[in-house]
């Protein structure tokens, strides 16, 4: 940021259950007038965030916020000012003004619920744009074992997953040739997740991203350093591993989707790898401006930790394929109280 004075604003992402989240216009007395917003407001002297959030979502829009947990922060220099945007998921809610569907907020403002899919085709404050990213994706981000000989379960145990929850998922193979080895198997995996509003990521190259028609590449760290620029175009999910602070700056600067970041916690697969632990994690990811997942040792109750770390979820292998239930792990994910 250019300066250490900047205006902390906090941000509410609210959802219905027809994933549509809401969004407020801008009145035509303010800076950036006209344009769409996500609803919230500046912090008054000595408030926290949590009851910033608060205040703000009820005098804005009569909305009672049960709970919610951080979602993203955004730094970003205006010229005339600079701003701290601190997003909110708001878990559970109540407004007899949203419910009723009025299409004015207390404020006289604007409001409209909108498709998640067709946010990036309205114009917002530049500062917002980031957080698009961050609420189109899920919490939880599945990467899937190497397949082995039996395919029918492997199947089985992917459609578990789908019917669980589970939203985004990265298919991994030992080497790149194992693709073509197994297309049957990839180009049904793609087509199970189109069918159900999931997406699947191939850790492999961009080009057989495109290839098998996937939803994206998710990129290993070598290839990650090799590139200077984002490899697929904006229709495509593009997803970095990272390591530490390097690979995240580089991950930002080719303009990834999300990155994920490991090892948190030790893990039984390297466990002479030192972790960087959920403090160092945060002090990380603290100010990047794209989602981060936490990996490493993860199990569904570290889904808490990570957000309060500053992540967007989670992302687990074992911690959660290998059970009986998946269905039961991902009920374990906590409700966060806003302080």
């Amino acid at each position: 940021m250019r300066s250490d004075v900047f205006l902390h604003v906090a941000v509410g992402i609210i959802r219905n259950n027809r994933d549509q989240v809401l969004l407020s216009r801008r009145l035509s007395n303010v800076y950036q007038a006209g344009l769409w917003e996500f609803p919230g407001g500046k912090l008054e002297h000595k408030e926290t965030v949590g009851k910033a959030l608060l205040r703000e979502l009820e005098e804005e829009l009569a909305v009672t916020v049960k709970s919610a947990h951080p979602l993203i922060k955004i730094y970003h220099d205006y010229e005339a000012y600079s701003v701290l945007l601190d997003v909110w998921q708001v878990g559970s809610w109540e407004s007899d003004l949203l419910d009723n569907n009025e299409r004015y907020g207390r404020q006289g403002q604007k409001i409209e619920w909108v498709d998640l899919s067709k946010l990036a085709e309205r114009d917002f404050p530049e500062a917002n744009k980031p957080i698009i990213k961050a609420v189109q994706l899920p919490e939880f981000y599945l990467i899937c074992p190497e397949p082995e000989d039996n395919f029918e379960d492997y199947i089985k145990k992917f459609s578990a997953c789908i019917s669980a929850g589970v939203r985004l998922f990265q298919l991994r193979f030992g080497d790149d040739s194992q693709y073509g080895r197994n297309q049957t198997l990839v180009r049904e995996l793609i087509e199970m997740c189109r069918s159900s509003d999931s997406m699947l990521l191939m850790n492999s190259t961009p080009e057989a991203a495109i290839k098998y028609s996937a939803h994206g590449v998710h990129l290993n760290s070598k290839r990650l350093v090799q590139l200077n620029e984002r490899p697929l175009g904006k229709k495509f999910l593009v997803a970095a591993s990272c390591h530490g602070s390097g690979e995240l700056e580089r991950a930002c600067k080719i303009d990834v989707d999300f990155a994920v970041l490991s090892p948190v916690n030790r893990t039984t697969s390297h466990q002479a790898v030192k972790p960087l632990g959920w403090d160092k994690f945060k002090s990380l990811v603290e100010s990047l401006p794209i989602p981060i997942y936490a990996l490493g040792g993860m199990q569904a109750v570290d889904m808490e930790r990570s957000w309060i770390s500053g992540a967007q979820g989670i992302s687990v292998l074992s911690g959660i394929w290998g059970q009986k239930s998946i269905k039961q792990a991902l009920d374990k994910y906590p409700i966060v109280e806003v302080p």
